[in-house]
């Protein structure tokens, strides 16, 4: 069928408007996990009742690297020192998880997956061989497939695309959870791993279909910001 000239632009136009409103929908169930404000979406877990946790513009302390202060007004979220973790309110399965983290000299922290299944921050800077305790890691149990670490003071990427576990009618578990991909700093770290359990102090915990996202805020200085997830 011959199609008339004058209606090309015209039809490549409502091509391109479709396809973008279609991008559009597909984006849609993104959510930013923190207003920049307030803790409003998220709980406090251990730390003996304290809230460490600040907003601000997040730097090295000039005087001791192996901290961070609030440099300044600013929606990031920092934990200048060690306390409380924190865990959404709200629950998710299947999902792709974007942050940015921030760490002080030789701080430890983590994004934990279902509130038990972590991905490791830590200083790795400059190490020749990442371990299993090391930035990127699925913490003591795979080692990233390289270190991808910045220095500390400098902001960091990471992205998960996160499988939950699989369960039946009856609540048996028919699958394990996986990190599909793990991506720090623009490198893959992680790909196609199953986890049968949750990590170190959550191994024997119980498993969910959906579950929060937990932020590690009782092993060293830490901040956060861009946090964004998109359920799948």
């Amino acid at each position: 069928m011959k199609t008339n000239r004058t209606l090309r632009p015209t039809l490549i136009v409502c091509l391109a408007f479709l396809s973008a409103g279609i991008s559009a929908a597909e984006n849609s169930k993104t959510v930013s996990l923190c207003n920049g404000k307030d803790l409003t979406g998220w709980k406090l877990v251990g730390g003996k009742g304290t809230n460490q946790w600040k907003f601000g513009k997040a730097a090295l302390d000039p005087a001791d690297p192996a901290r961070l202060v609030v440099d300044g007004p600013g929606e990031e979220l920092i934990s200048p020192q060690s306390g409380a973790n924190l865990s959404t309110e709200a629950s998710y399965g299947d999902c792709h998880l974007e942050l940015e983290f921030m760490v002080a000299r030789h701080s430890n922290s983590g994004v934990k997956m279902m509130n038990i299944y972590e991905i490791q921050i830590f200083d790795s800077y400059g190490k020749e061989t990442a371990g299993k305790q090391d930035s990127g890691a699925v913490y003591s149990e795979t080692a990233p497939r390289v270190n991808a670490a910045k220095a500390p003071g400098e902001w960091q990427t990471l992205a998960i695309d996160f499988q939950a576990p699989r369960f039946d009618a009856a609540g048996h578990k028919t699958s394990n959870a996986k990190f599909l991909k793990v991506v720090m700093n623009g490198k893959v770290v992680q790909e196609n791993v199953e986890i049968a359990h949750g990590t170190n102090v959550s191994r024997n915990a119980k498993e969910h279909p959906v579950a929060p996202v937990y932020l590690q805020g009782d092993h060293g200085p830490v901040a956060f910001r861009n946090l964004k997830i998109t359920p799948l």
